[in-house]
């Protein structure tokens, strides 16, 4: 469980050897420019319903999304393939897409994938790729329409989301920005922001290496030009109004994201912050873990894993209730007509579960 927790926090790190001449980054200089927050107005608790499965296909149930009667869930580890389609609320297994293998039609990795006007939208940072694919005319399984290989110059993508029918967001890992603003072609187009750290230092030194510490999920709503961004390490919220060109930041009790470089490696410090983020048409829900670096390795292996909480903000970043959760998680879906949370759980063998809850 121990390397589960740290496995792909290794991956996001790895540039960070390569500016090996480094200072301890894990101390800020300067006060940090976001709002703090510490307590939420509501806190409510959550039991979870354990969705039974037909088959066992799962090695690591990241990410989950939902669209009609279609549910696709992401295995980060998959063994042949990434995503798997089943029948929505059944769960009933259709088929697999993203076969792993290293041809021109396979996969050497997955990050997340997007739905996006009934099509869906993978990406393969190994290969530094976003591959759309389509339903097929009887809707049982995801077709490959067409790949779109990113410059050169945009620095190992690990996160994406759609703009709009011609423009992806992708987060910036050079640290000269904050986001990116891709093309169709694969092309930069727009640079958004930048990291709003207090570690000033490391900002002016060693950008690449901060921004591998500030690795962050993002989600976008079309419907609110609302742009979220949770940070894996610590815990920073921040918000961006991509129609409005506002943009907040929210840190909880437990700061930016630390880390220091020992013997030219980069060490994680302080906690497991966010796993997953969600905007609606109404609040942004989001995973989060609180678990201490020191718990994981002290605990090693006995610790699950995943987060047992889900925080709601509102859409300019105001703390609104937090959910305290009877199972650990990674992914959510969150449908607020509903009033459902689907989830992942990559401790169980059964790793879908489902929440219902009320009015935040």
């Amino acid at each position: 469980m121990f390397s589960n927790h740290l496995h792909w926090i290794g991956k996001f790190l790895l540039l960070i050897l390569v500016v090996g001449i480094l200072f301890s980054c894990s101390q800020p200089s300067r006060t940090f420019l976001g709002i703090k927050y510490s307590e939420f107005p509501k806190e409510k608790h959550l039991s979870a319903q354990v969705i039974e499965l037909d088959t066992a296909l799962f090695r690591y149930p990241f990410r989950i999304r939902i669209e009609g009667d279609k549910a696709i869930v992401m295995d980060l580890h998959g063994s042949e393939h990434y995503g798997h389609l089943f029948q929505y609320p059944s769960f009933r297994y259709l088929s697999s897409f993203g076969r792993r293998g290293d041809s021109p039609t396979e996969m050497l990795s997955m990050e997340n994938f997007r739905l996006y006007n009934h099509e869906l939208w993978t990406l393969d940072a190994n290969k530094s790729e976003l591959t759309r694919l389509d339903f097929s005319s009887s809707g049982d399984s995801l077709l490959r329409e067409e790949t779109v290989t990113l410059d050169e110059d945009i620095l190992r993508p690990l996160d994406f989301a759609i703009y709009n029918d011609t423009t992806f967001v992708i987060p910036d890992y050079s640290g000269e920005s904050r986001f990116l603003k891709v093309n169709c072609k694969g092309k930069l187009i727009e640079k958004i922001g930048a990291i709003p750290t207090a570690n000033e230092k490391a900002l002016q030194e060693a950008r690449p290496a901060l921004a591998q510490a500030w690795r962050s999920f993002l989600d976008y709503n079309s419907h609110n030009g609302v742009l979220a961004a949770v940070t894996q390490l610590g815990e920073v919220v921040e918000v961006y109004n991509l129609k409005d060109s506002t943009h907040v930041v929210r840190i909880g009790e437990h700061d930016e994201p630390k880390f220091k470089v020992s013997d030219g490696y980069g060490i994680p410090m302080g906690i497991m912050g966010f796993s997953d983020v969600q905007v609606t048409d109404s609040a942004i829900y989001a995973v989060f873990h609180g678990t201490s670096f020191k718990e994981i390795v002290k605990q090693s292996g006995k610790l699950p894993d995943g987060g047992k909480y889900i925080y709601v903000f509102s859409l300019k970043g105001e703390p609104m209730c937090k959910y305290v959760l009877d199972h650990y998680i990674y992914g959510i879906w969150v449908d607020e007509a509903t009033k459902t949370i689907m989830a992942t759980d990559v401790n169980s063998d059964q790793p879908i579960v489902k929440f219902s809850f009320g009015s935040v």
